[in-house]
């Protein structure tokens, strides 16, 4: 079902095998509670049910006989609106992929009981062999030698593609992480995922006229509890993803320089932040030309660092970028999901200790570009 899964390590490969699981079931059109439950239950070797809201359920061992009666120690379970639930019944502690095993398990209860679920338009990201994407990313090959490792990974050499870089915490490992971002973001377009170096690696290759980033569709993927990344939830809110534009395939060089460029001006946190769109910096871009230690030694950056170091110094400066993103108090209040008064106690922090007025635009503006300076400073290491 999949190619080269052994080219990853045990934990991404897994990841993608339980994300194809699921695509398989919800693109396979007759789908029941019962054979739901019975190959969710297969899938993590214990048992598991479901509760739909209409009174439908049902509950299967893992070798796939239905179960009587109440269910017995619950493990872990996701919840299905006001009422309805699904849940795994694993002896002992829970497993390392049960939390995405129900995510999955969830999205397709809901198609069972006509509430809303992700729109499957492409099948699961495909692990890929990592010494094919370096060949692919190399500037010493020849174009022939690319071409050909672009068909090995299943891409149309002769159709764009962007590349998108993954970075997060590094107990994960990267690769997992980039496997399971994408895999819920549910792209319109052929995803091929590696695990380089401290980068997870993704090759995205929409149909042909097909142009959007695919910015929207991740920061949505980290958005939503039900899409989230496969891993641990303390661990996807520390994932940050560049994306690069679009080139010709064998140009996918030059969009793995964008993409990385783009990571360096990620911050993790909220979505919004988390997810930087190279085509959506525009000139702002050129500032990661600049060195790190110049960045970092300009005077707006040095009061950031102030900032930070205050008492909830972290917590203005996230105020901070919020506002001036968004230019607004009670828009800033509702991406960072705070009482407008709470957002606008953070930025009267942030103006005592930088001396500007953050209503004035021209201040404004210098904060922003701070904020930039600082980030990549910090992000020297991408």
């Amino acid at each position: 079902m999949l190619l080269r899964l052994s080219a990853l390590d045990a934990d991404a490969a897994t990841a993608v095998r339980v994300i194809a699981h699921f695509e398989a079931l919800l693109g396979g059109g007759a789908l029941d509670a019962t054979s739901l439950a019975r190959s969710t239950a297969g899938l993590a070797e214990c048992a598991a049910g479901l509760e739909l809201p209409d009174g439908r359920g049902a509950r299967c061992g893992p070798d796939g006989t239905a179960l009587p009666g109440e269910p017995g120690a619950v493990s872990q379970r996701a919840e299905l609106g006001p009422s309805g639930r699904v849940w795994l019944e694993r002896p002992g502690r829970p497993g390392p992929f049960d939390e995405l095993i129900l995510e999955w398990m969830a999205i397709a209860a809901r198609t069972l009981c006509g509430g809303p679920a992700r729109t499957l338009v492409s099948p699961a990201p495909d692990a890929a062999d990592p010494a094919l994407v370096e060949l692919v990313l190399s500037a010493h090959e020849s174009d022939h030698d690319r071409a050909r490792a672009l068909r090995l990974l299943g891409l149309a050499p002769e159709l764009p593609l962007r590349m998108v870089a993954v970075r997060g915490d590094p107990s994960v490992d990267p690769g997992l992480g980039a496997v399971a971002l994408l895999g819920h973001a549910g792209l319109d377009a052929v995803v091929r995922v590696a695990g380089t170096g401290p980068w997870g690696t993704a090759l995205v290759q929409p149909p042909a006229g097909a142009a959007g980033s695919p910015a929207a569709a991740l920061r949505a993927a980290m958005a939503d509890p039900l899409r989230g990344p496969g891993v641990p939830r303390e661990a996807a809110r520390r994932l940050r993803v560049g994306v690069g534009g679009l080139v010709p395939a064998p140009a996918a060089r030059d969009s793995w320089a964008q993409a990385c460029t783009a990571l360096r001006f990620a911050v993790a946190g909220t979505p919004r932040e988390a997810v930087a769109d190279h085509d959506a910096l525009g000139p702002v871009a050129l500032l990661a030309d600049i060195p790190a230690e110049r960045l970092g030694a300009l005077p707006e950056a040095r009061r950031l660092e102030a900032l930070a170091a205050q008492r909830n110094g972290r917590l203005a400066i996230a105020a901070l970028a919020a506002f001036c993103r968004t230019g607004s108090l009670r828009r800033a209040a509702a991406e960072l999901h705070l009482h407008h008064s709470s957002v606008a106690a953070r930025l009267a922090q942030a103006e005592a200790v930088l001396g500007w007025r953050l209503r004035d635009p021209e201040h404004r503006f210098r904060a922003q570009l701070a904020l930039y300076a600082r980030r990549l400073s910090e992000a020297a290491d991408v």
